[in-house]
């Protein structure tokens, strides 16, 4: 039976209602209500409002967005802040959450909330520009693509990256930190400039339509073409829905003294009991698990910060005892200060789930019964895949990272729909996809390929997971 409660602020749940609340929703109020852990204020649309979404034909339900500002006037009481405010505005963030996780499947926008007026006053106040305007061309992108492609083409993530690329080429620069600010605002004119062409109308002002329509990008995102692949491969059932959770944003591209990053709490490739994950300087969050630029492993973390370090092994630990299993984290530092921004319990590999289960029942966290549970059988079969013969002399072209299990051969297919035509449930050829870096639109070539290669990109990226 359906709740009537449709909103729940993340200091109202708990994990106990991942129904309700998606998983990243019920981990969020639980890390914040039972652990105490810094966790940004927010609140989740509920899982019911996506179905009820989907069986209004695909409209928000009466009544929800004002459910929606009921819950966002407590957050902007808590911030100080209010969203649209120039002098004093409250950015969001807008993501899914499904009760299963899925990986990069689903939309997000990062800095909602932003428009002309907002970021010329927040440029001038802050007197850092080049984080506001890094930040608004991220919306504008984010926003154009998961809200609006679908009205004219154009308006792709990829458009507006190539665009991006385009720029740092003409500027001679390689970087995302070496473009100024006066060159990143210059970009949001043409990024502007390209959507009015496109759809014949202004980028949304409004911050109040920007979040009316980020939601429902949201609960449409539950049924575009890789997030159905995913669920297909994953047995997770159609009906069950994703959550939206909104929340307060802080912001790790704001300067050197703060960052984004993934870790687990233990290596989810071999299950070996230390702190594995990588960070970035200057970014945000979608830059690490989006793999579009190459992290610092977790441990360069010290170097920077060894209180910062600690703190968050600190945290690390409190996650495990919690939840009596290896958690995948993602974290952001904001002026030198530490926010958890999600948990989940980690995917790992076959090797990984054996060691990671036996361990758990040797340290006193399971029992042997529990353990044997929680391994996948068919994660076993990854013990099975072929390796490189030890010993075997060979040629080494190129080095990286080793983001998943095994050794594989192929042709190198450079596009991911030629991939998928090409490899297993298509010609059924051994194909290794080749690319730059992915993105979850890969993914059909992906399941497709032998292997995956990538120029950029890090082992806590959602396509090495």
């Amino acid at each position: 039976m359906a709740t009537q409660k449709r909103v729940w602020l993340f200091s109202e749940g708990d994990k106990s209602q991942r129904d309700l609340l998606g998983g990243k929703g019920a981990n969020l109020a639980e890390m914040l209500n039972k652990i105490g852990l810094p966790v940004p204020p927010g609140f989740t649309v509920t899982t019911e409002v996506c179905n009820d979404y989907y069986a209004a034909g695909a409209k928000l339900p009466a009544g929800v967005m004002d459910e929606v500002h009921t819950a966002l006037a407590t957050v902007e009481a808590e911030q100080g802040k209010k969203l649209g405010d120039p002098s004093n505005p409250l950015l969001l963030s807008v993501r899914s959450g499904a009760k299963f996780s899925m990986p990069g499947m689903m939309d997000t926008v990062l800095n909602l909330g932003l428009n002309n007026e907002v970021a010329a006053a927040m440029a001038t106040a802050s007197g850092n520009p080049r984080f506001v305007y890094d930040s608004y061309r991220r919306l504008i992108m984010m926003l154009a693509d998961v809200a609006y492609s679908h009205m004219a083409e154009g308006l792709s993530k990829h458009d507006f990256e190539h665009m991006f690329r385009d720029l740092k080429t003409k500027l001679g620069v390689t970087d995302d930190l070496q473009v100024s600010a006066d060159d990143l605002k210059a970009l949001c004119d043409d990024y502007l400039a390209v959507f009015k062409s496109k759809t014949g109308q202004d980028f949304p002002q409004d911050v109040t339509k920007q979040l009316e329509d980020s939601i429902t990008a949201v609960f449409r995102s539950w049924n575009n073409d890789r997030a159905i692949i995913y669920r297909r491969r994953e047995n997770i059932p159609d009906e069950i829905g994703t959550a939206v959770n909104i929340q307060a944003m802080v912001f790790g591209n704001m300067g050197d003294d703060c960052g984004t990053g993934v870790a687990f709490t233990r290596n989810p490739s071999t299950g070996e009991n230390k702190v594995f994950g990588e960070y970035l300087i200057n970014a945000q969050g979608e830059d690490v698990v989006a793999g579009v630029r190459t992290p610092l492993p977790i441990e360069e973390l010290r170097t920077y910060s060894d209180s910062l370090y600690n703190e968050f092994v600190d945290v690390c630990a409190k996650l495990e005892d919690h939840y009596k299993d290896m958690q995948d984290i993602e974290f952001t530092i904001e002026r030198n200060k530490l926010f958890i921004l999600q948990c989940r319990s980690g995917k790992r590999t076959g090797p990984a789930a054996v060691k990671i289960a036996v361990d758990n029942v040797a340290e006193g966290r399971i029992t042997k019964a529990e353990a044997i549970a929680r391994v996948d059988p068919n994660l076993l079969t990854q013990c099975l895949l072929p390796v490189i013969t030890p010993g075997a002399k060979y040629d080494v072209l190129a080095k990286g990272l080793p983001a998943g299990p095994g050794a594989a051969t192929g042709i190198a297919v450079f596009d991911a729909e030629r991939a998928a035509q090409m490899g297993k449930g298509g010609e059924g050829q051994k194909v290794i996809l080749v690319r730059a870096d992915t993105s979850p639109d890969d993914l059909k070539g992906m399941l497709a390929a032998q292997g995956v290669l990538t120029e950029r990109g890090g082992m806590t990226s959602h396509a090495a997971l």
